[in-house]
């Protein structure tokens, strides 16, 4: 069982929750501190988007699971003037109604820690028949991606934890392609289990993607690399390729690429394992 304790952290002026699971515990009810200028969600809004079943994936979870409240139109005041490429999230529970959001329905790829867009963009203006979704639960790298993608018309963002919306707000079988550029490592021993890339993350990716749909990785991490092909030949449902695409440079793979380090690529593609 879990229990949950929120308290109150205020990152880059923005709000915060951070839950510390205990399995040995049970408590019915948990408090909600609102907090941040940047954010301002009604507890009770937000206690009634959160059910109990939310939280059960926390169970095999890092013992530490950040959660970004989605910053809501105001936290983007420097685009009062041009459309907003944010979603607004009514619910933390229900699936994105896509083809609504984006106002078309046309293949949707995905990029998981969007950071400042550069990557994102230059993608979106490649492939115009596609429709792009960025994730990223850091608000000064929201800003800057929704000032690149203010031009671009097949471009949305969502201001959240990337494993929490592909589990819970990315329907199944909604995604062709996600993007996982350059994650952070946790080098150190310890902080291995802080990780983005587990056997339940890509679980989930399996159920968002399309038959035959994929997800490109790129690290300049050879031990978190190995980490997570093994991680991948354990899931029977991809087939693991080299990635050997021409893709746009992301802010991280010019700065690797100037300093000369090696750059990892994976391609892992969704099969129906063999029953």
């Amino acid at each position: 069982m879990v229990r949950q304790l929120l308290n109150r952290r205020v990152v880059n002026n923005s709000a915060y929750f951070l839950l510390a699971i205990s399995r040995a515990t049970v408590i019915n009810e948990f408090t909600l501190i609102q907090c941040g200028r940047d954010q301002i969600i009604k507890t009770a809004t937000l206690l009634s988007a959160l059910s109990p079943c939310s939280f059960e994936f926390l169970d095999f979870s890092p013992i530490h699971f950040l959660l970004s409240v989605p910053a809501d139109e105001g936290s983007l005041a420097h685009r009062r003037h041009v459309p907003s490429r944010l979603i607004t999230v009514e619910s933390l529970t229900d699936h994105l109604d896509l083809d609504r959001i984006f106002g078309r329905k046309v293949p949707l790829h995905v990029d998981l820690g969007c950071g400042d867009g550069s990557f994102l963009c230059a993608l979106a203006q490649r492939m115009p028949d596609k429709n792009f979704l960025g994730i990223e639960r850091l608000l000064n790298r929201v800003r800057a991606s929704a000032r690149k993608a203010a031009i671009l018309d097949n471009v949305l963002l969502l201001r959240m934890e990337g494993f929490y919306a592909v589990r819970y707000l990315l329907p199944a079988e909604s995604v062709e392609r996600f993007y996982l550029l350059f994650p952070d490592p946790w080098p150190k021993r310890g902080h291995h289990r802080r990780r983005i890339v587990t056997p339940d993350f890509l679980g989930s990716i399996h159920a968002a993607l399309e038959k035959n749909g994929s997800i490109y990785i790129a690290t300049d991490d050879v031990d978190y690399f190995r980490k997570i092909k093994e991680i991948a030949e354990s899931n029977p449902g991809f087939a693991i390729r080299e990635a050997d695409i021409d893709l746009p440079q992301s802010k991280f793979g010019r700065i690797f690429r100037e300093k000369g380090a090696s750059v990892q690529w994976l391609e892992l593609r969704r099969i129906s394992p063999v029953k």
